[in-house]
């Protein structure tokens, strides 16, 4: 069985966590890892389009961006039309991009979350389904 593509990306804050994310999904998901590896400071949009542009072109599933705050990964991915990067620090917002937003990229706080709490984020952004509907139209609307 095929495993499903997941890009992956991080800044020199999100080293540590992406490893832990990839080690535990690594049963589960095919990574194409676009971070740095590294601990030095490095340029995070850098690590970002690379990212947005496997989701945008469906060479991955969806895609996770790790960062201190998450702010600059989220910015930086949805200046691509077809990304909906969304910045995710509890479960209840992980499920609302999802459901609400249909994000294709969970956007993570590594500053800001310990291991378990951030795999528990990205385990209800994956298990959530986009609800339709009335999002469907505001979805619609927002590449502009």
């Amino acid at each position: 069985m095929n495993k499903i593509k997941v890009s992956i990306g991080n800044d020199h804050a999100g080293t540590s966590l992406k490893k832990h994310i990839i080690d535990h999904y690594k049963q589960n998901f095919d990574f194409i890892n676009h971070g740095t590896d590294q601990e030095g400071s490095v340029d995070y949009p850098d690590f970002v389009h690379p990212v947005a542009n496997d989701v945008e072109n469906k060479a991955s599933t969806f895609g996770i961006l790790i960062c201190g705050s998450a702010n600059g990964v989220c910015m930086t991915a949805n200046k691509h039309q077809g990304i909906r990067a969304g910045l995710a620090w509890n479960n209840e917002v992980a499920a609302l991009i999802k459901q609400h937003n249909n994000a294709n990229i969970i956007c993570i706080p590594a500053r800001f979350l310990d291991l378990s709490d951030a795999i528990q984020i990205i385990d209800t952004y994956i298990n959530e389904e986009f609800e339709g509907g009335r999002h469907q139209r505001r979805v619609d609307k927002i590449p502009c």
